[in-house]
């Protein structure tokens, strides 16, 4: 009978080849993602052009700072604010004279126009936050998956999930600070030195918590999302190893299961997806337009949703969210169990040298 794929440790490589398989898998996806959402934002930016954007006047900060721009941007990985000045400071990335019918029209024209490179627009300040925040969570699941299958005597049906919440919920909680810290700076051109006393005043005046603001929303969509991916993905990969009487997973298997299991949990996290993004809008509004942010609690939020909309506001932007993450999931994960096999044959290969 052939050995449970996802009752196998890591396979003797070290928490250093994981964080590399990791970050390896997480340049790969954002690579593979970003110009689909660049083509997204694009036609987003369009539809409200800076012309209708709010004006900001008597900013404490700046002497001239006229129109602003949010635009949520995800690589596959992570969302993140992207914030433009009057199409201006983010030229690469926003670019106002070409018109677009459609998606496929935007990617040609932006191809003829603009060159293959700008698909890639704004791809490097993401990936500054995008690497990290997966080498956390990927080698944070391993290493609790493999410590809670040596400390439960039975098959562990329920490990991937709890381990999968749990290495998301840290990623999320260290890299929640970051994120605010790199909006402001965007936001607000900031030096580092000027930085720092922003981020004393805000701590001062709001006490430490303010530096994880929006981490619930975050939290609240994430953490399901990651312990429904796992679970199901170790099922999944199960079955199609016992389906094709694999011994263990292919790189195809690797990337059929990660694709469905990214779609399922995609589907049902939607809700609180829609309730994420909004939240993320307000606080880039926040910091750029010095607008305070809504203080109702998610639940409130999804309820005033639901008021406005009915059922289907909550499930708001279905079909955009499953094309990106399914792919998404499993290019990530199929690269990243491709580099922790290359990692253990180097391994065992070294151990044979050395007898």
């Amino acid at each position: 009978m052939a050995e449970n794929p996802s009752e196998r440790p890591s396979g003797g490589i070290t928490p250093m080849q994981q964080m590399l398989a990791s970050g390896t898998g997480a340049l790969f996806t954002s690579l593979f993602v970003t110009p689909l959402d660049v083509v997204k934002i694009r036609l987003q930016a369009q539809r409200t052009p800076f012309s209708k954007v709010l004006s900001v006047q008597s900013i404490p900060w700046s002497v001239h700072q006229p129109k602003w721009k949010c635009f949520l941007y995800c690589n596959g990985l992570m969302d993140h604010l992207y914030v433009c000045q009057n199409g201006n400071s983010c030229t690469a990335w926003y670019k106002t004279p070409t018109r677009f019918t459609g998606t496929l029209d935007a990617f040609v024209k932006i191809i003829r126009y603009e060159g293959i490179r700008s698909l890639w627009s704004g791809l490097p300040p993401t990936l500054v936050m995008a690497v990290p925040a997966t080498v956390i969570y990927f080698t944070g699941y391993d290493q609790l998956r493999d410590f809670l299958h040596a400390r439960v005597d039975s098959q562990g049906r329920y490990i991937p999930l709890v381990a999968g919440a749990v290495a998301r919920l840290g990623a999320v909680t260290v890299i929640s600070p970051l994120e605010l810290i790199r909006t402001k700076m965007q936001s607000r051109q900031l030096s580092y030195r000027e930085l720092r006393v922003c981020i004393q005043s805000a701590v001062a005046q709001d006490g430490w918590l303010s530096l994880w603001r929006g981490w619930g929303p975050t939290v609240l969509r994430d953490v399901p999302f990651s312990a429904l991916y796992w679970y199901n993905y170790e099922l999944v990969k199960v079955w199609l190893c016992s389906w094709f009487r694999l011994k263990e997973a292919t790189f195809m298997v690797s990337f059929a299961a990660g694709g469905i299991s990214g779609m399922v949990a995609a589907v049902l996290t939607l809700p609180f997806d829609v309730v994420k993004t909004q939240r993320q809008i307000e606080l880039g509004n926040m910091e750029t337009l010095q607008v305070t942010a809504s203080k109702s609690s998610t639940w409130l939020l999804m309820r005033r949703i639901r008021a406005e909309s009915g059922t289907r506001g909550l499930f708001a932007g279905f079909l955009p969210r499953v094309i990106k993450v399914a792919p998404a999931c499993a290019i990530m994960i199929s690269t990243y169990e491709f580099g922790k096999t290359f990692f253990q044959k180097v391994n065992q290969e070294r151990q044979l040298s050395s007898l």
